[in-house]
């Protein structure tokens, strides 16, 4: 017996999306149920909420929790990172409204289980973002925080900022130190 798979269009998962209480990535034809989260994972996405949405007050930046949807135009994946800064109007997909297409900043939190696809594929696809500046990944075993920053050339550069240190994000004039963000997150 051989097994057949169902290939999904971007309209058959938005379908799936509106209907269900469980979010779903999209990509390649595939829709993948999103894991829940543990508490760590849940305050450290919040404190970062905090820590970014302080900084950004009043200016042209906006921060954005989990429930926004971003879509990554050039390879079609459909996701909801854990944070994310748009700086100006956002701009939405042309076939979702609900779907944003220029962060500036995403930021994602690690588990055990995500950090090889944060750090490898879904990087790759963020990467692919013509306005993303910075992607941000959270530890939420240990106090370090990667940022990854996209040069002039387009050119990517990496930096690991662990407890004691001062983390940067440049693109927004932000900085904030690793253990003030887990301190808020209280781990």
């Amino acid at each position: 017996m051989v097994a057949t798979t169902h290939h999904y269009s971007f309209e058959d998962y938005l379908g799936v999306e509106e209907a269900s209480t469980v979010r779903h990535e999209f990509l390649n034809g595939d829709i993948f149920a999103m894991a829940g989260d543990t508490p760590e994972h849940a305050a450290l996405s919040a404190a970062i909420l905090v820590v970014l949405g302080a900084a950004l007050r009043g200016g042209p930046c906006r921060t954005y929790s989990s429930d926004l949807r971003v879509r990554v135009s050039a390879s079609g994946l459909a996701t909801y990172p854990d944070a994310a800064v748009i700086c100006g109007p956002a701009s939405h997909d042309p076939t979702s409204p609900t779907h944003v297409t220029n962060p500036s900043v995403l930021v994602e939190v690690m588990s055990t289980s995500t950090a090889a696809y944060d750090r490898g594929e879904k990087r790759e696809h963020y990467q692919r973002i013509d306005t993303l500046r910075e992607y941000v990944l959270i530890e939420q075993d240990q106090r370090a925080v990667e940022v990854f920053v996209k040069s002039a050339d387009g050119t990517w550069s990496h930096q690991i900022y662990r407890a004691g240190a001062e983390v940067c994000v440049p693109s927004l004039g932000v900085s904030f130190a690793v253990d003030e963000l887990y301190a808020i997150a209280g781990l």
